[in-house]
């Protein structure tokens, strides 16, 4: 076996992929270009990865391996915002895998932030449903945020935009927007982030104090 095929592993070709992925765009990524990037043979890959499936699993286990801290914070509302905001910055890094990863299957670095996300909340008072449930929300605004951060502006017709506003049919928008562009909260993330959860402790508050009072009767 030569150098370069005993210096292949499945980290180094899941490094090679993101690159690609990342520089230009995931449908550039194949076992070809991939080999041809690691300067090895396309068959020299297969020992480590068997199909294109594969691939996108060792790459989506990258990812996952991105996302994970180092330790967890004791308070589960700032060991969420930690865990939430790194697997943000993740897809802010690589927004092609918002799509293209969604058919992923979890691999052992996916259990691993799973493991972080529930030890985070080890602490609490939640049933396993709650837990889930929150993470959930948390996953869906990670997400959707992320989505939204990705999309392109130049979709919008501005000038028909303007064209219709100054008709009147629009006062509100005129409103908002009738001087240009309004920018929203830069730190959205971190201040929606913060809402949910801020939520999340005060209804789990609530819930805990009127099982209380229905214990004490």
């Amino acid at each position: 076996m030569s150098n370069k095929k005993r210096n292949l592993s499945r980290e180094k070709i899941a490094s090679a992929a993101l690159a690609i992925a990342d520089l230009e765009g995931f449908s550039a990524v194949s076992m070809r270009r991939v080999a041809q990037d690691l300067n090895v043979g396309t068959m020299s890959l297969y020992h480590y990865v068997k199909t294109k499936d594969d691939l996108i699993a060792v790459m989506d286990d990258a990812l996952m391996g991105e996302a994970l801290l180092s330790s967890i914070p004791e308070d589960w509302q700032h060991a969420l915002v930690e865990i939430a905001t790194r697997t943000h910055a993740v897809f802010i890094r690589h927004p092609w895998a918002l799509s293209a990863m969604l058919t992923a299957p979890p691999g052992l670095n996916a259990m691993r932030h799973m493991e972080q996300c529930l030890q985070a909340l080890a602490k609490t008072r939640m049933t396993s449903e709650q837990k889930l449930t929150l993470l959930a929300l948390v996953d869906d605004f990670v997400f959707g945020h992320a989505l939204r951060e990705a999309a392109d502006d130049s979709a919008v017709d501005f000038e028909f935009a303007r064209a219709q506003m100054a008709t009147g049919a629009f006062p509100r928008l005129a409103e908002v927007f009738g001087k240009g562009r309004t920018p929203s909260q830069i730190d959205r993330f971190q201040i929606g982030l913060r809402l949910l959860l801020e939520g999340k402790r005060s209804w789990m508050r609530e819930k805990y104090i009127v099982h209380t009072l229905r214990r004490a009767k």
